[in-house]
This record gives C-alpha cells, structure tokens and sequence, in this order.
C-alpha cells in the first residue's frame, strides 16, 4: 500500500529588526495561539540567533533558520522534522524576492513602507502554511504580472462599463479636426 505524499510546511514566517521587534510575522497553525506566546517566542528565537552564528535553531521544540539581511533577520519556523532544506529554500525565496522587488533594498524602512507587497510575496510562497513556490524568479513575475495587468485590466473594464472610451474618442477626434 502506498503511503499518501506529504507536504512541506512551515509553521511561521516572521522578520524582525536589528533589536528584536516584530515587522513582520505570519503563523500558520496554533503552535503559539495568543499574541504573548508569539511575541515570547520571537524573544527567545531573537536571543537565541544573536548568540549563535549557526542559521540553524532549535526554539521551543520548533526548527528556526535565519537570514540576517542589513537591519533586518527574516525567519522561517517549521515543525521539529521537517526537512531542513525546503525550509531553506522558502527562505531563501522569500528574502531574494523581497531584496528584487524592494528595489535592492531589503531593510527596516522599505519593508515597512512596502507592508503591503511583503505581504503578498508571502502569499505567493506560502498558503497556510504549505510551501508552493521556492524560486524567487517565479514569484516576482506573478507580482510583476499581477500589478501591472490587474491595474489596466480594471480600467479597461470600468471605460467598456461606462462608455468612457467612447467619449474619449469623440474628444481626441473633435480635437485633431
């Protein structure tokens, strides 16, 4: 009898600034279901990442890796056996997708600015915690498509709807005459 695949899967992802605060954190089960829960973990996966040079942790019987990145450390929290490498590689997703679409600037104040799209790329890598992309290239030329063909398609749409384009030929024709 076979055995029914599973999936990789996280169980959080969080980054934090260059003291310890939360930016960013999205949990994907009840392994820390109150906000004090989560924000004693972060202490201690904070605490336990500055001492260690490892990228590698084990807090509170969950598997921490670690990317440090100018004034941020973005984290990627899975369950006690689940494979290392695929945790690294949504990592790793994660921090060049952001470092791309950012501009080059994966940081404190661009993160915060740009809420919104770490969002999103984070969606995209991962939905309830099951990891769906790990190559960056694919999830900034979803977010790339998304932005631009949502915007015009709107547009497009609401001048059909309205008749607006038909009154903006008129005006362009009246004006070349």
């Amino acid at each position: 009898m076979l055995e029914d695949p599973t999936l990789y899967t996280v169980r959080a992802a969080i980054i934090l600034d260059q003291d310890g605060h939360r930016l960013v954190a999205k949990y994907y089960d009840c392994t820390f279901p109150s906000l004090v829960e989560q924000q004693e973990f972060e202490k201690k996966l904070f605490l336990k990442t500055q001492r260690s040079e490892s990228e590698v942790v084990l807090v509170d019987g969950v598997t921490a890796l670690c990317q440090r990145s100018s004034d941020v450390m973005c984290f990627i929290i899975g369950g006690p056996d689940e494979n290392e490498l695929m945790l690294l590689s949504a990592l790793t997703c994660l921090c060049e997708s952001l470092y791309h679409i950012l501009r080059k600037s994966l940081e404190r104040n661009s993160l915060l600015e740009n809420m919104d799209t770490v969002f999103l790329v984070l969606d995209e890598i991962i939905d309830r915690g099951v990891i769906l992309e790990c190559e960056s290239q694919q999830v900034i030329e979803r977010l790339s498509f998304k932005t631009v063909s949502e915007q015009a398609f709107g547009f497009v749409l609401f001048d059909y709807i309205t008749g607006n384009n038909e009154q903006r030929e008129g005006q362009r024709r009246a004006a070349l005459e």
